[in-house]
């Protein structure tokens, strides 16, 4: 087990989304319902719409909200979805949402699934266990140039190619089938130096793989995409990222929501009529302090930002 269940950023998270108990708000990521069984207890007539892609979170929710469900409606679906998803519910506006980007405890605790690197499993890795895409699937039918780019892109490993090379050559032999065999494969791939380092050799291309497993960037896009036309003036929106491609998705988004005008500056008169539509709730994204980080290492590079639309 990598981590125990802890929210991460959870005070912030909840100062943030500023909750009205007669609100309807969004937890596009329930997981373990840490972040959302505390904002069900903010509400008295308000909803809580909880939405995770894995049914087994699904599953629990109802035991751990206990008798907080009558305010709560669980959703299986993808948070990129999330327009579809209030359509099909009747709701035209939300008054707080909250995106946790990291990839859920009971998922990383059931070495079953297959996304942790210690326990060796099937190489599975999906957070929806019905979809067709799985990391057996991409380590032994991906070419070298694909995951060359996936280990450099979305695991910023400076190794990639060796290991990419590495894992092609294994599978020539033999499919490669389980957690353990991709971790040692990975470790085999690098130099002595890089095996002495604190982290585990095999963490970046770990993430690299499940990112790509779940098409986890583009789930973002698509929520980036759609999320404000569907708060109601004065919502605010908290996300929480961990990989700093998610949160440069997110950064470049509120940025450009904030802006006004973008005509030069020697234009006597605004002629491209934008304003901002959001408020930033502070310039620098919110991160955990050396108190929670002790408690809980996955906080350590959690990256919080917050907006408020106009």
């Amino acid at each position: 087990m990598e981590y125990t269940h802890k929210p991460v950023l959870l005070r912030e998270c909840l100062s943030g989304l500023n909750i009205r108990p007669d609100g309807i708000y969004v937890d596009g990521t329930l997981g373990r319902a840490g972040h959302s069984r505390e904002i069900a207890a903010r509400l008295t007539t308000g909803r809580l719409i909880a939405i995770d892609r894995d049914k087994a979170a699904l599953d629990t929710a109802p035991a751990r909200f206990g008798d907080l469900m009558d305010r709560v409606t669980l959703v299986r679906g993808n948070f990129g979805e999330l327009p579809h998803i209030l359509s099909r519910l009747g709701i035209a506006g939300v008054d707080g949402m909250l995106f946790d980007f990291g990839v859920s405890s009971p998922q990383l605790d059931d070495g079953s699934r297959g996304f942790s690197y210690l326990q060796d499993a099937t190489l599975d890795m999906r957070m929806d266990q019905s979809a067709p895409l799985t990391a057996r699937e991409v380590v032994n039918g991906w070419s070298y140039e694909e995951l060359r780019r996936i280990l450099w892109q979305y695991g910023e490993e400076r190794y990639s190619g060796p290991i990419a090379a590495a894992i092609v050559r294994r599978r020539e032999e033999r499919p490669i089938e389980t957690t353990g065999e991709l971790a040692e494969l990975i470790r085999a791939a690098m130099p002595a130096k890089a095996r002495r380092e604190k982290q585990h050799p095999a963490k970046r291309s770990f993430q690299a793989i499940r990112i790509a497993v779940n098409d986890e960037l583009g789930e973002v896009e698509r929520l980036l995409e759609g999320v404000l036309s569907l708060l109601n003036s004065g919502g605010r929106l908290a996300i929480i990222s961990f990989h700093s491609l998610e949160d440069r998705l997110v950064k470049t988004a509120f940025a450009d929501w904030a802006r006004g005008c973008t005509c030069p500056p020697d234009f006597p008169v605004c002629v491209c009529g934008k304003t901002p539509r959001v408020k930033l709730v502070g310039r620098r994204p919110i991160t955990a302090g050396e108190e929670e980080v002790n408690e809980n290492p996955r906080a350590r590079s959690a990256k919080l930002r917050i907006a408020e639309k106009l």
